[in-house]
């Protein structure tokens, strides 16, 4: 995994304000890799709400983490609602590094 311990915190502490304690968040894509280099920090996060504006919180997190990390990395966020079938991108995102 190529992210710092630091990351890690400032990423979860952030889903889990956002989404929380029930969210779990994982860590896919070319950062979960450490024979890689570079890449964007892809987060996949699952979350039991099934409230209807779940969507609406992607910036909420993302700011936070940005606020949290600073903006040098890009960071993507997929997220899995409850009731949503399983896309492709998901069934990635579930093989990810848990944080």
């Amino acid at each position: 995994m190529r992210i710092t311990e630091a990351q890690r915190v400032a990423i979860v502490d952030s889903v889990m304000e956002t989404f929380g304690v029930g969210a779990v968040v994982r860590l896919f894509g070319s950062r979960a890799d450490d024979s890689k280099r570079g890449g964007d920090i892809d987060l996949y996060i699952e979350t039991d709400d099934n409230s209807p504006d779940l969507r609406k919180k992607i910036p909420d997190v993302y700011a936070k983490i940005c606020l949290k990390l600073g903006d040098e990395l890009p960071i993507d966020i997929i997220l899995k609602e409850v009731d949503a079938p399983v896309r492709p991108i998901h069934a990635e995102g579930m093989k990810g590094v848990r944080l």
